[in-house]
């Protein structure tokens, strides 16, 4: 029974308020099914986040543990999520007893989910964001990582908060987007809703 949830994510500690934000859906149903999401863990790099996530395991025997990473490259509809870090990354990760409940992907990095919402980037940068800059392929998981970033990066030059920073446009961007144009345009974003959501229903029964 699934009574506390912790997870691990992919990026800088400051990011953390802004996925707090994002994941408002999740903490209501954890609220409704009387399950405590513990802090978020930002870990900084891809590698030091899942060694975060092997120590917690041990450290935490009796809480849901999660992992949260970008793909950093597309991925086969029909490839799990730990199959597709152990033939991707460095050497040594492994899934440590657990299931693809415990994994997931932000595909190809999480700047997806900023092209998913461009009202979002509209409203946060204001005059001078170039929209013509972003890709208008609606499937943003197919959209490859260096296009993503140069892509904001090119539509954001010209505004008052100049060129669209990973540390410090981030958060206020996952503040502002609206979780089910993301869901809809990213399915492993929408897998990590629809999951986590069923198991926390199922873990409260």
């Amino acid at each position: 029974m699934v009574k506390e949830i912790h997870i691990y994510i992919e990026g800088d500690p400051q990011l953390r308020q802004g996925f707090r934000t994002f994941f408002q859906p999740i903490y209501e149903a954890a609220k409704q099914n009387n399950i405590k999401i513990a802090t978020l863990k930002l870990c900084g790099s891809r590698g030091d986040t899942y060694k975060a996530f092997r120590i917690a395991l041990k450290k935490h025997p009796n809480a849901f543990i999660i992992l949260l990473v970008d793909s950093e490259g597309a991925i086969d509809k029909q490839q799990k999520p730990w199959e597709y870090l152990k033939n991707r990354v460095e050497d040594g990760w492994d899934c440590l007893g657990t299931d693809d409940t415990h994994c997931y992907l932000m595909v190809q990095t999480m700047e997806a989910w900023f092209i998913a919402d461009i009202d979002a980037l509209r409203d946060y940068y204001g005059k001078g964001f170039q929209e013509s800059a972003i890709p208008k392929n609606p499937k943003v998981e197919d959209i490859e990582k260096n296009t993503l970033e140069s892509a904001l990066k090119a539509a954001t030059r010209n505004t008052l908060k100049k060129e669209y920073h990973k540390t410090r446009h981030t958060s206020p961007i996952l503040e502002r987007l609206n979780v089910e144009k993301v869901r809809k345009a990213a399915p492993n974003c929408d897998r990590f809703f629809t999951t986590l959501t069923r198991i926390m229903k199922a873990g409260a029964e």
